[in-house]
């Protein structure tokens, strides 16, 4: 029973129905590729043999890394929401699993730089390029217009979303000067 609630949770709309037939199509199709997606992460990250806070740690530091932006296990402890303790065992983890390497930082000799190695990359890109493949090549076969009105209705879908509940800015966020 509790998997087949799991299973069939993206079906269900926490609001009113659509008023129209083809706007209920629209909202279960978002809803359908929203659960799609996070299927096709979930059985990534099984496969790659690591833990939740594991594969989020990896894609943090290679998203980091390719940024040219240093992080530490300080950082990592922040962006998990985990104590420095339980960043020290999932490091020390990663860098036995061949995932992380640990070097001194440049500037602060009593910091760590955490670099992701090739084969936690490899890991992170497989989990979403099936996905991202699929969603490409969808799309690729549409006409203009059609990806167009795609662009259009998610983008507004997008816009007041982060009406609702803005982005927080972060030390990386350009803005305009006028704050």
């Amino acid at each position: 029973m509790p998997l087949t609630v799991v299973r069939r949770e993206h079906h269900h709309l926490y609001t009113r129905e659509p008023r129209s037939t083809a706007a209920r199509s629209a909202v279960e199709a978002i809803l359908r590729l929203q659960h799609a997606e996070e299927q096709q992460i979930e059985h990534a990250r099984t496969e790659s043999g690591l833990s939740k806070n594991e594969f989020l740690a990896v894609r943090y530091l290679l998203q980091a890394h390719r940024d040219h932006r240093a992080m530490g296990p300080k950082d990592l402890a922040v962006m998990l929401a985990v104590s420095n303790a339980s960043v020290t065992k999932l490091v020390d983890t990663l860098v036995e699993k061949g995932d992380l390497v640990r070097t001194a930082h440049p500037t602060d000799r009593r910091a760590q730089v955490l670099e992701p190695t090739e084969q936690a990359a490899a890991k992170i890109d497989a989990s979403y390029a099936r996905f991202h493949e699929v969603v490409v090549e969808v799309l690729d076969r549409l006409p203009a217009p059609e990806n167009e009105a795609v662009t259009r209705a998610l983008g507004q879908v997008v816009e007041a979303l982060a009406e609702a509940v803005p982005e927080p800015e972060d030390e990386y966020t350009v803005t305009d000067g006028a704050r």
